[in-house]
């Protein structure tokens, strides 16, 4: 069985996952997770620039996501950056960085990549999907929505309405003030009302996926760490993000990581909370399924299922080359 990690750069985390594709089913297999704050795009809105202190965190990160794919015998590593890859002016020179720094080679992706991706990962392995759905994926420097079926991404749109972008570029402290906090919602509204149009006829079924899903969703739950097993399918009402967005946006950092928000996400948390809100409020979404899938599941079922078909093209002398044996004898 052919074992691969798939590492997902964001805006502010970036996330490792090594997994089989179970050949009988076609299913992802997990085997490790770990995810690790880098805060990439700190200022990368209004630069444009990553800096050295994020590309060092973002190689040091990268060192150890490749010694936990070798120990966990991951024979590929998949790198994929969003967003501030995408607005980094600088990102050919972080990128051939971390190649020589590292060895690992990441490929910057398209918002519409992403969000297709992340639509396919969101309910990989999930048994009765719905015949239509939604995913939203709420990240760091944007966020992507797509809507389809099970077979086949229809619309899909990347807004750059992030929680660390927005974040950076409207709030000056926490709690903000209503004057910052008024001017954040005014452009989640715009940039949502302009968009949304095409996710009507899929607002009955909607997937959630990231960081800021999954926070909220174990800040709502009383979890008192975070369990992914608790927390995938986890259903999120409407009422629970609007009391949670009323509470977050009157809140001290302190009181927010209080209330079991890490370190590396509380000062971003409001911000992410508003954009969800105000996303469910517009397109009048009642409850969202939370996944602790995303990015990384899509490219692990494209490249596994990939990997599987070279494999099953290989000649058994090209096969036990591979895996280092000597081959076998005519």
């Amino acid at each position: 069985m052919k074992r691969a990690s798939f590492i997902d750069i964001g805006t502010n985390t970036a996330l490792l996952l090594v997994a089989d594709l179970d050949p009988a089913t076609n299913r992802i297999v997990p085997v490790f997770h770990k995810q690790t704050i880098v805060r990439l795009g700190r200022n990368v809105d209004e630069q444009k620039i990553i800096d050295q202190a994020a590309m060092q965190r973002l190689i040091q990160c990268m060192l150890d996501f490749r010694a936990l794919s070798k120990d966990h015998g991951a024979r590929k590593i998949v790198a994929t950056g969003t967003s501030a890859l995408r607005d980094a002016k600088n990102r050919m020179e972080i990128i051939d960085e971390v190649v020589r720094a590292t060895g690992v080679v990441i490929k910057t992706l398209s918002g519409e990549e992403e969000a297709v991706m992340t639509f396919t990962g969101a309910v990989a392995g999930m048994e009765h999907t719905p015949e239509r759905f939604t995913v939203i994926d709420i990240g760091g420097g944007s966020t992507e929505i797509s809507t389809g079926d099970a077979t086949a991404v229809e619309e899909s749109v990347s807004l750059d309405i992030g929680s660390v972008r927005l974040t950076e570029r409207f709030f000056s402290a926490l709690p903000p003030s209503e004057e910052e906090f008024l001017a954040a919602k005014e452009v989640v509204d715009r940039m949502l009302t302009e968009n949304l149009e095409p996710f009507f006829a899929g607002r009955e079924h909607v997937f959630g996926v990231a960081g800021t899903l999954t926070t909220i969703a174990s800040v709502v739950s009383g979890l008192e760490a975070f369990d992914p097993l608790k927390i995938h399918g986890y259903r999120l009402r409407y009422e629970q993000v609007r009391d949670l967005l009323n509470e977050f946006s009157s809140s001290s950092l302190e009181r927010i990581m209080e209330r079991g928000v890490p370190e590396g996400r509380a000062d971003v948390i409001t911000m992410g909370t508003l954009i969800l809100h105000q996303f469910m409020r517009l397109l009048g979404v009642d409850e969202i399924t939370v996944s602790i899938q995303g990015l990384r599941f899509g490219l692990a079922l494209r490249e596994l299922m990939e990997m599987r078909e070279e494999e099953e093209d290989e000649t058994p002398a090209e096969a036990a080359e591979e895996n280092g044996e000597e081959p076998a004898g005519e």
